[in-house]
């Protein structure tokens, strides 16, 4: 039976020209079947007012895999369940969501998934 051995692979999320919506901007390194994203929300940044439009939903509605590296993002679910990440925790969360930026600093994550997102 063969054995899967994929090849190494390498991004650079520096020298990726950032896609921006409003406050949001994101840079994503497409790897064999993963997308490695970094998200940056400026300060007043907030998903249903900069990216709503784009995506064509009231709410987010892609789950999101991610590390948060600086900054704090407070996450509101469609139920109201209320969680805020900051720099250096991990966050699962399931479709249904708005986000926005807490205080005057941006927020960055880096976000992994597989398949479409509506960043672009």
């Amino acid at each position: 039976m063969p054995t899967y051995n994929p090849a190494m692979q390498k991004g650079r999320l520096a020298d990726i020209p950032a896609d921006a919506h409003g406050l949001i901007s994101k840079k994503t390194a497409e790897l064999d079947g993963v997308a490695v994203t970094e998200v940056t929300f400026q300060a007043g940044a907030r998903w249903s007012q900069d990216l709503k439009a784009y995506a064509g939903t009231d709410l987010c509605e892609l789950p999101h895999v991610a590390l948060v590296t600086a900054g704090t993002l407070r996450v509101v679910l469609r139920d109201g369940a209320e969680e805020d990440f900051s720099a250096g925790e991990v966050m699962l969360l399931p479709p249904g969501h708005d986000a926005w930026t807490v205080g005057d600093q941006p927020c960055t994550f880096v976000e992994f998934s597989r398949g479409n997102d509506y960043y672009g």
